[in-house]
């Protein structure tokens, strides 16, 4: 199927699914407080951002969102190139990797609210957990995946050390990999986002924890869809920024 005619066919996908949801919450099935409507969104939106809450809760969750992103990629890379490269620190890590690895970042709340308290540098600390081992395997996977004639190649016309081979060579061939994790690292750092937050760190994930005690689903719904648009438009903007990184593959 075409990109073309796949867009109105997505649109239309959308548009049937929130029909339906408004049906069945309009039909009295479902009480209200426990489905609100799509049509209740709108108004929450309303009241939330007239009272700067909204704004508030989106600043601070992008804030720790992006810095826990930048610097969990940035080591992710780091380590998973450095593994590939090197048979003896990949054997001397391996084991580590192993037992660090099942954990998921959430388990980690109590170690970094004792470390870093109630704060952004928390959020931050787990996000970077997250997006780290995304980053690790891909880059891993990735550089490991580099033709080796390219490599051999590389040796023929002068570019025997390790940096020109790492830099004109391996990185350039391994970056399509590297970008997929990079990509799927920005949704998962959002899912942790939410997860960070409820433990009452400032953001978006705290006042959906606030609106749920109180029963307020619409503003849950609202925070629930702000950060699936905040998804999409960095998912769009990331490939955008692909797709001209790697217009040498087309």
């Amino acid at each position: 199927m075409r990109a073309r005619s796949a867009i109105p066919l997505s649109a239309l996908g959308v548009v049937v699914f929130l029909l339906m949801w408004e049906m069945l919450a309009q039909s009295g099935i479902v009480p209200a407080r426990l489905l609100p409507s799509p049509s209740a969104v709108p108004g929450a939106f309303l009241s939330e951002f007239r009272s700067g809450t909204w704004q508030t809760m989106v600043m601070a969750s992008l804030s720790h969102y992006l810095m826990g992103l930048a610097l969990g990629s940035f080591l992710g890379i780091a380590f998973g190139t450095a593994a590939a490269l090197s048979p003896w620190w990949n054997a001397f890590q391996a084991w580590v990797v192993r037992m660090l690895r099942p954990i998921p970042a959430i388990a980690w709340i109590p170690f970094a609210i004792i470390w870093f308290g109630v704060s952004e540098s928390a959020a931050s600390f787990l996000i970077s957990l997250t997006v780290f081992w995304i980053n690790y395997y891909a880059t891993f996977s990735a550089v490991r995946g580099v033709d080796k004639d390219l490599i051999e190649l590389a040796h023929a016309f002068g570019q025997g050390g390790l940096v020109p081979r790492l830099f004109k060579v391996i990185l350039p061939g391994a970056l399509p990999g590297i970008m997929s994790g990079l990509r799927a690292g920005l949704g998962q750092g959002w899912m942790t986002v939410v997860a960070a937050e409820l433990f009452g760190i400032p953001g978006v994930g705290m006042r959906m924890m606030e609106a749920s005690g109180l029963l307020a689903t619409h503003i849950v719904v609202l925070y629930m869809v702000t950060i699936a648009l905040l998804y999409g438009v960095s998912d769009f903007l990331f490939m955008q920024v692909q797709n001209r990184v790697l217009s040498w593959q087309r």
